[in-house]
């Protein structure tokens, strides 16, 4: 560690940087870690080069580190990376922990923990953080499951698997919060299924989640043994093809009959139940994954009409009446058709009072910035549901062979982050946690998409630069906090409960040096070029 005028700067990452953990509302802590020591996620990432890959791509499993790029080292007694900071730490045999923090990433060398970190007292600043300014209370970031990625990850060794998911959700990774679950098949199933397919089975009778326990289950079940705190919700791709107009899982649209509704009211709240049994509770339904658009992968377009009754006449009473813990959100609603489907289904249920009176949060897919605004007077959740895959198969430089998993996603990828957050969400997810190095999915479209964590054709774990992306957010925001305002640079920054802040800056032009404000305090050091730098302070 080096000292900076009285402070001391950790010269390790430190997954909680002395913040307050907010309890969960399960009564887990933040950290939600099974393990004392969960230092092999951190050393594992160890930093290479891959040859023939559109971009860097980090090994994980490796025992050593290249390049100083900073990751935990818990048997040197470095720290201790979960709960509160100070006596915590000093129960586990390491060192309390003085702010500030920084950790920087630009191509090549990501998580680099040795920045030089000066006090910049009577300098001009070039970021200012305005903590006093608070905005939205921050609920926490999360990613999706899928069969196909339970596939992927049973793939792996089982030090590997243990990597894997102390990376996505342990106190020395990711740390995220939250999980998304399909019902039934996703795009990143392994092939399309249903959980009911007997056409006609109005009373469920014959709904099974045994295609579930296959991959899905055994992965989700893992990621809670290590992160127990997770808060997980679902959502559907696709309702069972004998409630579609289409007869398909692919495209079509909702029949609307309350018939129909009903048993599809009754197939969620099963799904909520069965989950619940083996020990997953599902906090949260959307009721449909974008109900606008009818896709070549499982989908399903509804009409305003259908979903307004669906919420205030099947599925809100039916949660009443069975008392099924799960709340219902108005989600995930997008606008990749821009034909104003999305914003008539809100109007339609916000304008219902029945309906509205059991919606208790929104939902919105990558494309659907713009519906924020529609919103935001309800004072309920928000939030930004479905990260941007990236390689579109509409833009110039799209790939159809691999997923790229570059540096320029993870540069793309802040935009969408920032935006978001910028424009009031509570939540943000990212979409495939887990892929194999190509990225494909069910649709009939090629369309290799990005992932934090890849494997590869060896069976081993990468680790890809959105992944680091996503690090300097979540490995410091803690779930509780408030977004608080920033003027000048590109930024975002947090508020802790504990009164820690969190500034999260990108540098798109070369390597520079910047002037912070944060915190009563002024701090230089250089961001990358194309690159971020976070600085934790009090």
């Amino acid at each position: 560690m080096r000292r900076l005028e009285g402070l001391v700067v950790v010269g390790v990452f430190i997954a909680t940087c002395g913040c307050g953990a907010q309890e969960a509302p399960r009564g887990a802590s933040r950290d939600g870690s099974a393990s004392g020591n969960a230092g092999g996620a951190g050393k594992s990432a160890s930093e290479t080069l891959q040859p023939g890959s559109a971009g860097f791509v980090g090994t994980a499993g490796s025992a050593e580190s290249h390049g100083g790029t900073g990751g935990l080292d818990l048997e040197s007694g470095g720290a201790n990376p979960g709960g509160q900071a100070g006596a915590a730490a000093g129960a586990a045999g390491g060192p309390s922990l003085e702010l500030p923090l920084l950790v920087t990433s630009g191509v090549g060398a990501y998580w680099q923990t040795d920045a030089d970190l000066q006090d910049a007292s009577g300098e001009a600043a070039d970021v200012t953080i305005q903590d006093g300014a608070l905005a939205q209370l921050w609920q926490g970031f999360g990613g999706t499951f899928s069969e196909r990625a339970g596939d992927y990850f049973s793939q792996l060794s089982a030090a590997e698997r243990d990597t894997a998911l102390k990376l996505l959700f342990g106190r020395d990774g990711l740390r995220f919060s939250y999980g998304r679950i399909p019902i039934g098949a996703s795009d990143y199933a392994i092939d399309r299924y249903s959980l009911d397919e007997t056409a006609g089975d109005l009373e469920m009778s014959q709904f099974s989640i045994e295609r579930d326990k296959q991959k899905l289950i055994p992965y989700i079940k893992a990621a809670l043994a290590v992160a127990p705190h997770v808060h997980l919700w679902a959502s559907p791709w696709s309702p069972p093809t004998w409630m579609k107009e289409n007869a398909a899982f692919d495209g079509g649209k909702m029949k609307e009959d309350d018939a129909t509704l009903h048993a599809f009211a009754l197939y969620l709240t099963r799904f909520v139940q069965e989950y619940g049994k083996l020990g997953i509770p599902i906090e949260v339904i959307h009721p449909q994954k974008e109900p606008n658009l009818e896709l070549d992968f499982p989908s399903c377009a509804w009409s305003p009409a259908a979903m307004t009754k669906l919420i205030g006449s099947h599925l809100g009473p039916m949660f009443a009446e069975q008392k099924v813990g799960a709340e219902i959100f108005l989600g995930s609603l997008s606008e990749d058709d821009h034909s104003g489907r999305s914003l008539a289904i809100i109007d339609a249920v916000t304008s219902d009072p029945n309906g509205m009176s059991y919606v208790k949060g929104f939902g919105f897919e990558w494309e659907g910035l713009d519906l924020v605004a529609a919103v935001r007077a309800k004072n309920l959740p928000i939030w930004q549901d479905n990260h941007n895959v990236g390689n579109l198969p509409w833009d110039s430089a799209f790939s159809a062979s691999t997923a790229p998993n570059d540096h320029a996603y993870a540069v793309t990828s802040w935009g969408f982050v920032r935006d978001w957050i910028k424009a009031g969400v509570s939540a943000y997810f990212t979409s495939n946690m887990i892929l194999d190095s190509v990225g494909n999915g069910l649709g009939a479209k090629v369309w290799p998409q990005n992932a934090l964590l890849v494997v590869d054709d060896s069976k081993k774990l990468l680790l890809t630069p959105a992944f680091y992306l996503f690090r300097h957010l979540a490995a410091f925001v803690e779930p509780g906090a408030h977004v608080v305002g920033t003027s000048g640079g590109d930024a975002l920054a947090f508020r802790n409960p504990d009164g820690s802040i969190v500034a999260v800056l990108f540098n798109s032009g070369t390597a520079r040096q910047t002037v912070v404000e944060i915190g009563q305090k002024r701090l230089k050091f250089t961001v990358p070029e194309r690159g971020w730098a976070t600085l934790v302070s009090k």
